[in-house]
């Protein structure tokens, strides 16, 4: 027989998801006492006022934990200077808040002397294996509530019945009941008219987009801008040098104005399904792409080809929630050995959802114009490459010689 839950620790964002399991977890779990959770990874407004309402749906109380900084510094910058991609759209804005949320939760149940730890993620997601690979990293023995995995509520429609049941305000109505996920670095949409990959996404309809605008609606004129970086980590915007979480806001505001970075995504869930997803992430897209153009002009051709099929397998292990695993920690080990000379700027220029390269100098960059240059040089003896092609081609000549023999 299982001990008794008295006190669990719950994942809490004030969605509705989280709102209604409070209630839920008091009638199912003998009263037991909740404490919420509420991790501050940039998602602003959405934290106003949650206490008081976490407190009025029965939590004794709410931690407001702020790890904006640890988010960018330990997990948005490593996944940027690997390049980790997922399916070569999704910049992993959710997958990678996750495992650091999870750490916080189980810092506070030991505290608290929890006995489960509770998260609102649904059966068919990707965020339950997020969630609970990161608490078995850290708190192997803990158990662990999935509402949805034992509830009978089949649908958002029934959660807000039941909230409605229970006279919990929520901040949604049935019509604009998109899931959303928000932190500093994107915000994700899913539901309703997007589960069908033929419809279009309402871009232009107010309020969809909450970073920025559609294309159509960017102004007329670019804008430039020229960022700054040191050993693969973005430290100035324009000369003016800003914290991380700093340059991720102002680069959200840039790039958001001007269309950037909205991604419609038909991706693979972890659980084996097809899901579709519209995503915002206009200061990562902007980020992601200088990073790369300066890789570039940094890194050597061997290293440069092999670090791309590390950002794939990076980009997996992030999006499947194996972000403590060795394997994870074995390949930052690698990426931060390549960064060591991505240092430079990068000017781009921004126009309608475009980024469009506008430069880029470092002082460790391997690109020499006097030996690449078209025009007469004294550094590169073109004969040379007679018997290069001779010796690198000698294996497909030895091939067809077989071939005419026979």
């Amino acid at each position: 027989m299982e001990p008794k839950i008295k006190k669990v620790v719950l994942a809490y964002s004030g969605g509705l998801d989280t709102s209604i399991i409070i209630p839920w977890l008091k009638e199912n779990y003998d009263n037991c006492e909740v404490v919420a959770v509420a991790a501050d990874v940039g998602q602003g407004a959405e934290l106003n006022g949650l206490e008081e309402k976490a407190k009025k749906t029965g939590a004794s109380k709410l931690y407001i934990a702020d790890l904006k900084k640890a988010f960018v510094e330990d997990y948005i910058w490593p996944t940027l200077k690997a390049g980790a991609v997922y399916e070569n759209k999704y910049l992993l804005g959710t997958s990678f808040a996750r495992p650091l949320i999870a750490k916080r939760l189980v810092e506070i149940a030991q505290a608290e002397g929890a006995d489960a730890i509770v998260h609102g993620c649904t059966g068919k997601g990707n965020d339950q294996v997020r969630f609970e690979l990161a608490i078995k990293a850290f708190a192997p023995k803990m158990k662990i509530i999935a509402p949805w995995r034992e509830w009978n509520i089949k649908s958002r429609d029934e959660e807000i019945d039941y909230a409605e049941a229970h006279k919990i305000p929520l901040n949604i109505t049935r019509e604009t009941n998109y899931s959303k996920d928000k932190n500093l670095w994107h915000l994700s949409h899913e539901g309703m008219d997007l589960e069908n990959p033929a419809n279009e996404p309402q871009y232009n309809k107010p309020g969809f987009l909450e970073l920025g605008v559609s294309p159509e609606q960017a102004p007329d004129q670019p804008t430039y801008i020229t960022l700054t970086f040191e050993k693969g980590v973005p430290v100035a915007l324009d000369g003016q040098k800003l914290c991380g979480v700093d340059m991720i806001a102002k680069l959200n505001e840039i790039g958001g104005a001007n269309g950037i970075g909205i991604a419609d995504i038909v991706e693979n869930r972890l659980v084996g399904m097809k899901s579709r997803g519209v995503y915002e992430t206009p200061g990562g897209a902007i980020l992601y792409h200088a990073h790369n153009k300066l890789e570039e002009l940094c890194l050597d051709r061997d290293t440069y080809h092999y670090k791309q099929g590390v950002g794939i397998k990076f980009a997996e292990l992030v999006y499947f929630g194996q972000w403590f695993t060795p394997l994870r920690e074995a390949l930052s080990a690698f990426v931060e050995s390549t960064q060591q000379t991505v240092t430079g700027e990068v000017k781009l220029k921004l126009y309608k959802g475009n980024i469009i390269d506008a430069g880029v100098t470092s002082p460790y960059s391997l690109y020499d114009e006097e030996i690449a240059t078209f025009s007469e040089d004294e550094v590169y003896n073109q004969a040379d490459a007679s018997g290069f092609i001779n010796l690198f081609g000698l294996p497909i000549q030895v091939q067809a010689m077989k071939k005419l023999k026979k």
